[in-house]
């Protein structure tokens, strides 16, 4: 099973802009996610790189402000995320699949997540 390391979660101001990193301990996966989870709200997707080709998905709710990039080489991904806002609040885990599909059921490993936290 792959093991996956997130980083780069902090607090910041509404508006700026923060890059989340995550760190597969091996090609084990067809695609990896980013997905968050605030309080008191069910786990969602934000954005899903499928690794070759490198075809992406974003939730509806971050799309033209966030963007998924991967390096093959290191297996590593990225999440560059701009214009934050108060409701990006949540704590983000990188997750794997070798199968398809966009919920939580679908994905085979996660890392512990980072949080991120947006004021106002």
């Amino acid at each position: 099973q792959v093991q996956l390391v997130e980083s780069g979660g902090r607090s910041v101001q509404a508006g700026d802009s923060l890059r989340l990193s995550c760190v597969a301990s091996k090609r084990a996966f067809n695609a990896l996610a980013w997905f968050r989870q605030a309080p008191g709200k069910d786990r969602e997707i934000v954005a899903r790189i499928r690794w070759n080709p490198g075809i992406e998905y974003y939730a509806d709710s971050v799309r033209g402000r966030f963007t998924i990039s991967r390096d093959n080489a290191e297996n590593t991904m990225y999440l560059q995320m701009n214009n934050l806002k108060p409701e990006d609040t949540a704590v983000y885990y990188c997750a794997s699949q070798w199968g398809y599909g966009l919920g939580v059921p679908d994905f085979d490993s996660w890392g512990q997540g980072t949080q991120v936290t947006v004021s106002s």
